[in-house]
């Protein structure tokens, strides 16, 4: 059966500081997801062209995303719509082009991006600062040089509990830049609203960890650093960052048991997921509080994963609406995930692709 028939929406109004911005409803069915109690799936927007970065404005609580070929769109609140046009200058190619995004929560007019742009030697990626009183006009650069390609590119950005930017970075196709602590690319940066090194950066450099292969998603929890990579044909990782820390790539992939490397917290393998995002769940749902949620993209679902005294538990959730790119949550606790079946290795529905938001009944 051809995929998401089985699926219907329910619209309804958004919570506090979203409220009236869903798109029209589906069939206005509710779609159970486990046998405890049934939960709403809402479609927040659709036709999209491969969303991938994702922020709330730190004040009117719209939600903004990124498409990859380089536009920024409003997808909730009034005027729906693009906001920012960059595809002049955004070379969308394979899996660059303009990825993350963060607003600063102290300085609501100030819209972060991450941007794969040509350069007089290649592709490189770097971090924009946009102005959004100014039609989300290019304000400066806040850092460049971040190598880049058609693959592997990283590009995750986010502002932590401290007040850092975070910035995640690909090894760009070329392994061995993901050891050199002098390259950017393989890289977990944390870095100042102005591009310098934190000053409580391990190595007194924008890096905070190194040898990573394609870091695509980044969350903070109990004061600890999470992101997900992919590495090709070996193995996927979810890994809780240690300041200053090896994560290996390309020595090793998964564990090493090896005081050289950190290993990580949990791998996929046998088969990959191709994780793209990770966040971390607080909100409503009692049976979900504390859990990562990781969008797969390779494995084409919604994974649930949850740490305790033992093995981490895992479930699988919403395997029929294609790969999914971007986990998140927003302003009202909820979660969020977007589809990333227009990137060129999905199965597009003509309503691809599509934001999702999952609450109680």
């Amino acid at each position: 059966m051809k995929r998401r028939r089985l699926l219907t929406t329910v619209g309804v109004g958004l919570a506090s500081g979203v409220a009236g911005c869903l798109d029209p409803p589906g069939d206005g069915e509710q779609t159970p997801i486990d046998e405890d109690a049934p939960l709403r799936l809402e479609r927040v927007r659709m036709r999209l062209q491969t969303p991938w970065g994702a922020s709330f404005h730190p004040e009117t609580g719209s939600l903004f995303v990124t498409e990859r070929p380089g536009r920024v769109v409003r997808a909730t609140g009034n005027d729906l719509g693009p906001v920012g046009d960059l595809t002049g200058d955004t070379a969308a190619y394979g899996q660059a082009g303009l990825l993350g995004l963060a607003f600063d929560p102290t300085e609501p007019t100030d819209l972060y991006v991450y941007q794969t742009y040509d350069g007089e030697n290649g592709l490189r990626n770097r971090v924009l600062r946009l102005d959004a009183s100014r039609q989300f006009a290019v304000d400066s650069v806040v850092l460049d040089g971040i190598p880049g390609n058609t693959v592997s590119n990283g590009g995750r950005i986010a502002f932590g509990p401290e007040g850092a930017l975070w910035v995640t970075t690909g090894d760009a196709g070329e392994p061995q830049n993901a050891q050199s602590r002098v390259s950017l690319a393989g890289k977990v940066l944390r870095v100042t609203r102005d591009g310098e090194a934190h000053p409580d950066n391990p190595f007194d450099s924008l890096v905070y960890t190194y040898g990573h292969r394609n870091p695509r998603g980044l969350t903070f929890a109990d004061d600890a650093v999470y992101v997900v990579e992919n590495t090709p044909d070996r193995v996927d990782e979810l890994n809780r960052l240690e300041r200053g820390g090896n994560y290996g790539w390309p020595e090793v992939a998964g564990a090493a048991d090896d005081d050289r490397f950190v290993d990580p917290v949990l791998s996929w393998q046998d088969p990959l997921i191709g994780p793209g995002s990770i966040t971390h769940y607080t909100g409503p749902i009692d049976r979900w509080r504390d859990s990562f949620f990781v969008g797969a993209l390779t494995g084409t679902h919604l994974r649930q994963v949850t740490f305790g005294d033992g093995d981490p538990e895992q479930r699988t959730l919403y395997s029929d609406l294609g790969r999914i790119r971007t986990t998140f949550t927003g302003p009202d606790d909820h979660l969020y995930f977007t589809t990333s079946n227009q990137d060129g290795r999905g199965d597009p529905d003509p309503t691809d692709d599509e934001i999702y938001r999952v609450r109680p009944p």
